[in-house]
């Protein structure tokens, strides 16, 4: 399923451990590029975890990919609760017990998942001359995991509240008051799992090798809807444009 070239292999797990760690794999440039099945031009790649992390934790919806049974791709789309610890990066999610993917991961417990960030297209009137072509704009992370599975119910009780904490903070006393068996009943219908990451690759497209179209490209998306604002920030956070103390 998953397509790693181990000689081009960029991520040790203990390099990973806080938004802050990771320098020495910033060092390790992407010398190819094929990398996990993705397709991944030099000028894309980004090594830094802190960024990858920060990619899928504002998107936590993320795309779990392993094989069924005839060999085949089986996609679930799930959410995942992103979690550093001991220098790993540990991806934690669940599925309902009637979807077959936990099944899968059981009997093969390596998988890709891919977390897709903000998108939008890329007009060519960002440049100062006519003769170029449009595109589309996205941050993504691709990852390989080895999958575990959580089996006891104050394990999933935790993971559920790391995602209650995550997206609806409010509903966590409403989930207190449902009482324990009723609870107990909801966790037994699901299948809990902990995803580690033993590789990643992170790729941001933003026109990074065309400076010339910067400063029209983040104007562009800076005044755009929600995905295109998040890219015009990712561009300030990236440091290809100057921050705009105006907005």
């Amino acid at each position: 399923m998953t397509r790693t070239n181990p000689q081009a292999s960029h991520f040790q797990p203990g390099n990973c451990k806080r938004l802050t760690v990771g320098a020495a794999l910033a060092q390790q440039r992407v010398k190819s590029i094929y990398h996990l099945g993705m397709y991944l031009p030099p000028q894309f790649a980004e090594n830094e975890p802190s960024i990858a992390c920060a990619v899928m934790r504002a998107q936590p919806l993320a795309s779990l990919i392993s094989n069924d049974d005839q060999g085949l791709p089986f996609v679930t789309p799930l959410p995942l609760h992103v979690q550093e610890r001991d220098g790993s990066i540990l991806l934690l999610g669940h599925c309902a017990k009637a979807n077959p993917h936990w099944r899968y991961l059981q009997a093969r417990p390596q998988a890709v998942v891919t977390f897709l960030g903000p998108n939008a297209y890329m007009s060519p009137r960002v440049y100062p001359d006519l003769t170029r072509v449009p595109t589309w704009s996205y941050l993504m992370v691709s990852c390989t995991v080895q999958a575990s599975f959580l089996d006891g119910v104050d394990d999933k009780d935790r993971l559920l509240k790391h995602l209650i904490h995550e997206h609806d903070p409010d509903y966590a006393e409403q989930w207190r008051s449902l009482g324990e068996d009723y609870q107990r009943r909801m966790m037994a219908g699901i299948v809990a799992f902990e995803l580690a990451v033993t590789d990643f690759e992170c790729k941001i497209k933003l026109n990074q090798h065309r400076p010339e179209s910067h400063a029209a490209m983040h104007s562009a998306y800076s005044s755009g809807n929600d995905n295109q604002r998040a890219l015009a920030d990712w561009m300030v956070r990236l440091g290809l444009v100057t921050p705009n103390p105006g907005r």
